[in-house]
């Protein structure tokens, strides 16, 4: 989940769970990857004419990949998606959209040429959202109760394309994690340590086990070349219920002691 402008890879997921009938009926699951080299700051209360929202900050550009406004509530995030980029003159950064959506419900009057192409979800209590953003197209919906997830090339990876690598390590995560996260029983996040909030999805926002070297992967690691590290930087897990939320975060992924309770 790119915080900043054009990035190169990118193997994000977010993983919703949408159930009006429930207690708390938003359950996200947010993967960011990225290079790890670059810097960011943990969840907090970064931006000044945004109060009252909390987020992960990317210091190269100043935004985020995943904010929460609690009062609201609401949870916004975002993923690289595909399609024309934005002109180097004049781009925005993707990271400003999460931001946005977190506070205000909306994303306003923006510049979307501005933006590479993105995968931006917005979910509250009552709805869950999805904007996705192809250089050329904007395509907006409602997700329907149940189980989803995205991927940088789309809802379920409606929009992969064969030969290409990047695809085919996405396609194999869907395939091994989507029936995992739907046979799972579906956790209801209230007070008390991460690992009990979360119960069997605690495992599988921690990897399920698998090496971050293998292809299905949920939290990659992928040698570049060169220096560069491509990855899993951070995971988070947040709960919407009518009167607040719940956001739990991981910067050493894959660790289940390194969890920590934000909200």
């Amino acid at each position: 989940m790119g915080g900043g402008g054009a990035a190169i890879g990118g193997m994000c997921t977010a993983v919703v769970s949408f159930d009006p009938l429930s207690p708390v009926p938003v359950l996200l699951v947010g993967v960011r990857d990225e290079f790890l080299a670059r810097s960011w700051e943990p969840p907090g209360r970064y931006w000044a004419d945004r109060p009252g929202v909390v987020g992960g900050r990317d210091l190269r550009a100043g935004g985020t990949w995943l904010a929460v406004e609690p009062e609201a509530p609401r949870v916004a995030t975002v993923l690289n998606g595909r399609g024309r980029m934005a002109a180097e003159d004049g781009r925005a950064s993707r990271g400003e959209l999460p931001l946005r959506m977190a506070a205000d419900g909306k994303l306003g009057e923006i510049e979307l040429p501005a933006f590479d192409p993105f995968h931006l979800v917005c979910a509250e209590p009552d709805r869950v959202r999805l904007w996705s953003w192809d250089g050329e197209e904007m395509v907006e919906r409602s997700l329907a109760p149940g189980l989803h997830m995205i991927v940088n090339s789309g809802l379920e990876g409606e929009g992969q394309l064969e030969g290409q690598t990047e695809d085919a390590y996405m396609s194999a995560r869907l395939a091994h994690f989507r029936p995992r996260f739907a046979a799972a029983a579906r956790p209801v996040p209230g007070e008390g340590p991460v690992e009990a909030a979360w119960g069997a999805w605690f495992a599988l926002a921690n990897g399920d086990g698998l090496v971050r070297a293998d292809h299905r992967a949920l939290l990659p690691v992928l040698d570049l070349g060169e220096g560069r590290v491509w990855g899993t930087t951070s995971v988070s897990l947040t709960a919407l219920a009518a009167d607040g939320a719940r956001y739990d975060f991981s910067a050493v992924p894959g660790d289940p002691a390194s969890w920590n309770r934000v909200l």
